[in-house]
C-alpha cells in the first residue's frame, strides 16, 4: 500500500491551500485518513481524520478554518486549509488506516512522504 500526497507549497497567511492523498495497492478497505503535522522542533499531531462512514474529527487549532473530505471510490483523501496562519507551517503527512487484500482481519496504518506546507506573515 502506498499513500501519495500533493498539494504543499507556499501561502501567505490568510490564504488556502488544498492537499490530497491517494492510496493505492492491495487494498481491501480503509477504516480511516487523515493528516498530521510535524513543524520544526515540535511532535508530530493530529490535524484532522474521517472515518469510512464520514465521521471526522479535528484538531482544535484548525477547526472553522480546514474541511478534509474523502472520495471513498477514488481512495483519496483531502484538505481544504483556509484563512492560513504562520502556525500553520509544518509538513503534513498523510494517514491511512487500511485492510489489505493480504491480511483482511487487521487495521494496519500506512504513511505517505509528507508534503511542507510553509505560510509566511
Amino acid at each position: 500500500v502506498q499513500l501519495q500526497a500533493s498539494g504543499g507549497g507556499l501561502a501567505q497567511a490568510g490564504g488556502s491551500l488544498r492537499l490530497s492523498c491517494a492510496a493505492s495497492g492491495s487494498i481491501r478497505s480503509i477504516a480511516a485518513m487523515g493528516w498530521f503535522r510535524q513543524a520544526p522542533g515540535k511532535q508530530r499531531e493530529l490535524v484532522a481524520v474521517i472515518a469510512s462512514g464520514g465521521g471526522t474529527n479535528a484538531a482544535n487549532s484548525v477547526q472553522g478554518r480546514f474541511i478534509i473530505s474523502r472520495d471513498n471510490a477514488k481512495n483519496t483523501v483531502y484538505l481544504q486549509m483556509n484563512s492560513l496562519e504562520p502556525e500553520d507551517t509544518a509538513v503534513y503527512y498523510c494517514y491511512g488506516a487500511i485492510r489489505t487484500w493480504s491480511d483482511p482481519r487487521r487495521v494496519m496504518e500506512y504513511w505517505g512522504q509528507g508534503t511542507l506546507v510553509t505560510v509566511s506573515s
